[in-house]
């Protein structure tokens, strides 16, 4: 089961649910062949080995155009000898030049490069493989004598190093076939062995708005092709790209100011949010129930979301501490329910894959969807211009009723299982999922067509 398809839910005014992906998943066959076919066409044309084909093409970027025209003016530079720079004869003592152990010419313990510099096997063995340890660079290596720039080939690491090792430096040289292409890119995923090509035009639109960009790989890992991200519909790349240099700017940094525990607002012992509802209850004897974030009893949904704005008096005897103060307060309210819904979406996500009935599955597909919208919104909300204050107005109100829909659906998906009998939490859940889902397709057309009742409102007024 997939529990990571939630972008496909939300499909734009153009899309139905018919229509093909805009991307298609490369597995590691499926690139090697691609590769394996560019290596025999320069074999072919430049009459080469498949040794020198791969390092001119690495040389070159995979670029065979380019390739062909440097050809005949530039060999030597990508680590290619027109003629052997050292010989030997079969009878000749030769000295390691890294061990400086004394070999005979013609034993086997001895190879060399294009460059004919010979080393011993085990000084060969451990040169690639700390080569290999440091990743990519190992597509670059070169001859150990130091002013020797002749390259080291496939070949010759094949054969002095271990079968692990080869497959790391194969894998490495896999990996630096596609770093140029512009429309394939590697899932970033951790251990992930899959690209994404996009086969729609990418100059269609490069702001990931619309979810044009939105792709799945087969790890399951939900990405945004165009800046690499998580997706994040309804907000735009570049919203994105700002909020996260905001959260990486040392002098907004929260992280050690948002902790893990609040205290309970009646017994005040410390709770923490251990499942994604934001309705909290206290251990007993308290049974307290509060909302998360703004710790107020008889939780009224979508109250809390608005910020409360502290107006700055523009004044010499305002300080800049004073300042800080209200800016870093209000990037603190944005930035904890933005964390506080990325929390939520992964331990549902965790719970997802613990449902079995189709219609609990859809309930908690929708929460995803819904909680990694409501998540960026907050981005969103915490970007747009403080002098816009109707479009701010305008959409609290849209967020503060997405906040209660969700989790009221939330709540229900997660709590009110046992407390009902099986036939009224089904259609009470298919009821809330239906609802809950209806909303955020709206509110997701409305954020990517610019809110546009805010802009008619503005021309009446």
């Amino acid at each position: 089961m997939d529990s990571t398809h939630y972008s496909n839910r939300f499909l734009r005014d153009d899309q139905t649910a018919s229509q093909p992906l805009r991307y298609t998943i490369l597995k590691q066959a499926d690139m090697s062949q691609r590769q394996l076919r560019d290596i025999t066409d320069i074999c072919s044309t430049l009459f080469v080995s498949r040794a020198a084909a791969i390092i001119l093409l690495h040389g070159r970027d995979w670029n065979a155009s380019k390739l062909f025209d440097k050809w005949f003016e530039e060999e030597d530079e990508v680590g290619l000898m027109k003629k052997t720079v050292v010989q030997f004869n079969a009878r000749d003592i030769i000295t390691c030049g890294i061990c400086f152990y004394e070999y005979a010419c013609e034993c086997e313990s001895v190879s060399s490069t294009f460059c004919g510099h010979p080393f011993c096997r085990n000084c060969w063995t451990g040169y690639i493989r700390t080569s290999i340890d440091d990743g990519l660079a190992c597509l670059m290596l070169k001859c150990p004598e130091p002013p020797c720039g002749a390259a080291v080939g496939p070949d010759l690491i094949g054969v002095l190093t271990t079968r692990e090792d080869y497959e790391r430096y194969k894998h490495f040289l896999l990996r630096s076939y596609f770093e140029g292409h512009r429309k394939i890119k590697w899932c970033p995923a951790p251990d992930c062995c899959y690209a994404v090509e996009y086969n729609g035009n990418a100059d269609d639109d490069d702001t990931g708005m619309n979810g044009s960009y939105d792709v799945t790989c087969l790890c399951s890992n939900s990405l945004c092709w165009n800046c690499c991200e998580e997706i994040h519909r309804p907000v735009n790349c570049r919203t994105v790209g700002k909020w996260i240099l905001k959260n990486k700017d040392d002098s907004h940094n929260v992280q050690w100011i948002l902790v893990n525990t609040k205290p309970c607002p009646k017994c005040k012992r410390p709770i923490e949010k251990n499942q994604g509802c934001n309705t909290m209850t206290c251990r007993p004897p308290c049974y307290f129930r509060f909302c998360w974030y703004c710790l107020e009893p008889n939780v009224m949904y979508g109250c809390c979301n608005r910020y409360v704005y502290h107006p700055v008096v523009d004044s010499e005897a305002e300080s800049d501490k004073k300042k800080a103060k209200i800016y870093l307060g209000r990037y603190i309210h944005y930035y904890e329910r933005w964390a506080n819904n990325r929390y939520s979406k992964r331990k549902a996500i965790e719970d997802l894959h613990k449902c079995q009935l189709r219609f609990i599955v859809e309930a908690w597909q929708q929460i995803i969807e819904s909680r990694q919208v409501l998540q960026w919104t907050y981005a969103y909300s915490y970007l747009i211009p403080e002098d816009e204050r109707f479009k701010v107005q305008f959409f609290e109100h849209l967020q503060g009723y997405a906040e209660f829909s969700l989790e009221r659906l939330h709540k229900c998906a997660e709590r009110e299982r046992e407390r009902e009998s099986f036939q009224e939490f089904r259609l009470k859940l298919i009821g809330l999922t239906k609802v809950t889902g209806n909303y955020f397709e709206k509110l997701v057309r409305a954020l990517e067509n610019g809110l546009p009742e805010v802009d008619n409102a503005s021309g009446i007024n």
